[in-house]
This record gives C-alpha cells, structure tokens and sequence, in this order.
C-alpha cells in the first residue's frame, strides 16, 4: 500500500481538507446500467469535485463487465456491487483493500464514521471489512425513530367512511369488509397489492411481517410461508378472490399498470408494500381530494396475537463499495469514501448546500429554502439533473432522510407515522440463501420460482379442497428438491449472521 502523499491527520480531521494536491482522477464502476455517470455538473457532485479537488470518472455495466474487469486484471479504483451474497462480495480480500487498512493509512476519520455493526457485518474471515453498503440500518438505528416504515395496509378515507364498521384484522371480518366494499363501490378494485414483478407482491413477506410470522424458531430458520397464522390469510385472500374482489388482473400487472391505478385511486383497499417507492403516485392521488387519500389502519393482523413486526432496508444495505487494490490513488479514493459517508457528505448528498436549498435550525431540523421547495415540487427533471439531491446515494443512509420530513412526500407521511412502532430488526435471515453456482442454489431458485406459481394458484382455487391440494404439492415440491439441505445451509448461514451480530 503506498504512502499517504500528505501528513496523515487524527481522526478529528478528514483527510480531504488536508490534501493539497490538484486535479486528482478517480475511476468508479457501478455494477448498474441506470446509474447516472455525469459528474461535476450538477450542485452536489460540483461540491464534491470541488472540496475533494477530483474527477471521476464513472463506468457501469452488468455482471458481465464486472467479470471483464477481473479477468483482464485491470481495475477501476472504486467498484460498487448489489450483492453481498455473490463470489465477487464472498473473495474481496483477494482483489480489494480492507477498510480498516485504508483508514488507517490514509484517513481514520472514517473509521470514526462507519459504523461498527455494519463494519462487523461485512468482516470477511480474515476479519477485515473491504465494503461499505448504503442504506445500511443497525440495530440502534432502528431504535432510534430516525427511519421510517415502509409498509401497511392502507384504506381510501372516503371508502373507510362509507362502509361503516368493519373489522379488517380478522380474516373473517376482511373477507366481509372486501364485500361492503364491493356494495357500496361497485367500480373500484376491493383488495390490490404490488405487482408481481419484484418477486411475490406485497402478499408475501409484507404479510408476514404485518402477522408478526416469526423469522427463526429457536434458532432456526422457519418456513415464514408454511406459517399456519399466514396460511389463514391466504385461504381468507382466496375467499376475496372467490367474490370477484380480487381482480384476476393484479396477478399480471406489471409495475407500471399497478402504478396508474394508484394515481387514479382505482384501489379501495391496498396491501402496499414500500409506500415511499409509490409516493408520487400516491401523492397525484392525493392532491385530486384530500378526503379521499390513502391512509393506514388496523388491518390484517395475526389470529394468534403475535405483535406485528414491520421491517426496513436491513444492515447488509442496497449498495455496496469497495476500493481495488489495483488503484494507483488508494488515498484519493478513501477520501472520497469517508467525505460521503460524514455529516458533511450525508447533508450535502441529501439535502444539497446549506442556505441555497435548505436551512438547519437548533435541533437538527432541515427546512427545504422556498427556491429549492419550488423547483422540487415544480420541476422534477432539474431537480434530478441540475441539482441531483437525494440521487448520489452511493453512501447514503435513511437516518439523514429523518432530518426533513419533506424527504418523503405528504402522503406517506401518516402511513410512517401509522407503523413506526412496529419496526423490527430482521438481520438474523439476511444473504442465508446456498451460495450461487452450487446445486442447492439451483434447487433453492426452482423452489422459489414454485412458490410464486403456487400463491397465486392458493388465491385463486375454487374451494378449500382445491386449496390444501395445491398446497400439498408444494411441500411436496420442497422435498424432492432437498430443502432439508437447504435449511441445513440456512442454518449455519444464521449462526454465522448472529455471531457478526454479536448474538451468540
């Protein structure tokens, strides 16, 4: 590792402000064909590229280029990954540079910063950390209050009004709920949830989580789809769908068909799923009558008392970044690291620059300026391009978004509000699935790829019998697809995360 070509200062100090040296280059792949290369002419990366005194070069692609890169031996300095389950993750001591290392050298500062939990997250067995994640949530950020839910079951408050009461958290009630519904509007979608294109809609983890369905069963993984509460509900789904209270549509919608109906509140009742990913339109909705907004309530709810158990972004993150040992400025790149990951970083990235788009009061509260509230609520495309806040995420966190609640749109806000109390940790069953490119892997894929067939055909069987028969052939799938070597791998993966957590 070469010399710090600078005075390395304590952690008190970042070392950016401290590095004199001009016109610095750096190039960054972004294993992401979407992400925006542009650097230098928007505000946020102009004041990177001014305070830190570089360039950057920015290069994506998929899997295949990353694989290239490798092959040829020739590196980018920094690399970003989505997934830390993956050989390129799992093998990092070989063709990166360890965190603690680099900080060390060349800038402790962030070591200060990084947090601890996600550091011992991603230790590999060497027991140094080579990437750092965005939107990695610990477990004190959950206790904090600072990050928002993200689920819930949510009603149009002119349709709570005029069915009268109903009793959404039983299955029993719901399925006659779903039918006032069907009486009273005869026009509108009873029951939608997320399209199927994300894996298994909003109706099978989102579910779960609302049941409480336990994620380990004495410290083991247990089967969250088997659960007998969550089997309940989807026979009281197929009731709904028996009704003609499910459309036959929701099960092929993409994302796009699903968002429309949201912005046009064709959906009396939703199971939603990442409300703040669907904000603008449920915004648009909102913005038509306030009276006849989404709101959540109370609505399905385990039959055996369990609390509900809501989740978030968990500490293995969304992205992940790393600094190759092939770089020839291992000192510029860390800088660029620790400066996004610092206050100064998550504020600016976030929020832009202090003054002209927003102001801080005494107790931490950020304020959008009245220009800056102008151009975000008017121009969408400037906001994105000219000014990029909230869109150089590479080391950003949901706590910084917790400062200004305009972060998120007004319609979402009460749905936040509705299930902070219910934010439950879920780290215990992160990156568990067999290792990729391994048998069980494979076996692991085509019973997923069962499971989501087998959902939609549990909803929409014709009666009970019907129901328990497709749900035999799926346990019976299971089987002949070894997933008691599957959980075996599951198991030890779980033993391993509670060890990083520190749990046993």
């Amino acid at each position: 590792m070469p010399k710090a070509p600078y005075k390395v200062p304590t952690a008190s100090t970042p070392a950016w402000k401290k590095d004199t040296r001009k016109n610095q280059k750096l190039t960054w792949y972004v294993n992401a064909d979407w992400w925006n290369k542009s650097f230098g002419k928007d505000m946020v990366t102009k004041q990177i590229k001014k305070d830190l005194n570089v360039d950057i070069k920015f290069v994506t692609g998929d899997d295949t280029k990353l694989n290239t890169y490798f092959a040829s031996g020739s590196m980018p300095d920094l690399i970003t990954i989505f997934d830390p389950n993956s050989k390129v993750a799992r093998t990092a001591n070989q063709w990166a540079y360890s965190l603690q290392d680099l900080s060390k050298a060349y800038d402790p500062a962030f070591m200060k910063d990084a947090a601890k939990d996600t550091l011992n997250w991603y230790k590999l067995s060497d027991g140094k950390t080579y990437g750092y994640p965005s939107y990695s949530n610990t477990a004190a950020d959950y206790k904090s209050g600072d990050i928002a839910p993200r689920d819930a079951f949510v009603i149009r408050k002119d349709v709570l009004a005029a069915i009268g009461d109903q009793d959404f958290t039983t299955p029993e009630g719901f399925v006659k709920g779903m039918q006032a519904i069907k009486e009273k509007f005869p026009k509108l979608i009873p029951f939608g949830f997320n399209d199927f294109s994300g894996a298994n809609s909003s109706l099978e983890n989102v579910v779960q989580d609302m049941l409480g369905v336990p994620i380990t069963k004495d410290g083991k993984f247990y089967d969250r789809d088997l659960d007998p509460d969550y089997l309940k509900w989807l026979e009281a789904f197929r009731e709904v769908h028996a009704d003609g209270n499910i459309s036959d549509d929701s099960f092929t919608d993409d994302s796009n068909a699903f968002n429309e109906k949201i912005n046009a509140g064709k959906y009396a009742t939703m199971m939603l799923g990442s409300d703040v990913n669907h904000g603008t339109n449920l915004q648009t909705w909102m913005s038509k009558d306030k009276n006849k907004a989404y709101e959540a309530i109370e609505g399905i709810s385990s039959t055996e008392g369990r609390e509900r158990t809501l989740s978030q972004a968990g500490i293995s993150g969304f992205t992940i970044t790393y600094v190759s040992n092939k770089t020839k400025n291992p000192s510029k790149a860390t800088q660029v690291l620790e400066y996004l990951l610092s206050k100064k970083g998550q504020m600016l990235t976030n929020y832009g620059i202090e003054g002209d788009t927003y102001t801080q009061d005494a107790n931490g509260e950020v304020k959008w300026t009245a220009k800056a509230a102008k151009v975000q609520s008017e121009d969408a495309s400037a906001w994105q391009n000219q000014y990029r806040i909230g869109e150089f995420f590479l080391m950003s966190h949901d706590k910084w978004k917790a400062l200004n609640k305009d972060s998120y749109v007004q319609a979402v806000w009460q749905m936040q509000k509705w299930g902070q109390k219910y934010l439950t940790p879920q780290f215990d069953i992160e990156n568990i699935a067999p290792d990729p490119g391994t048998q069980e892997s494979r076996a692991y894929s085509a019973i997923q790829t069962n499971w989501s067939t087998t959902m939609v055909s549990l909803i929409r069987a014709k009666d009970k019998a019907e129901f328990d028969s497709v749900l035999n052939k799926y346990k019976q799938f299971q089987k002949d697809n070894n997933i008691d070597q599957i959980n075996k791998t599951r198991n030890e993966k779980i033993k391993e995360n509670q060890k990083k957590l520190g749990e046993n």
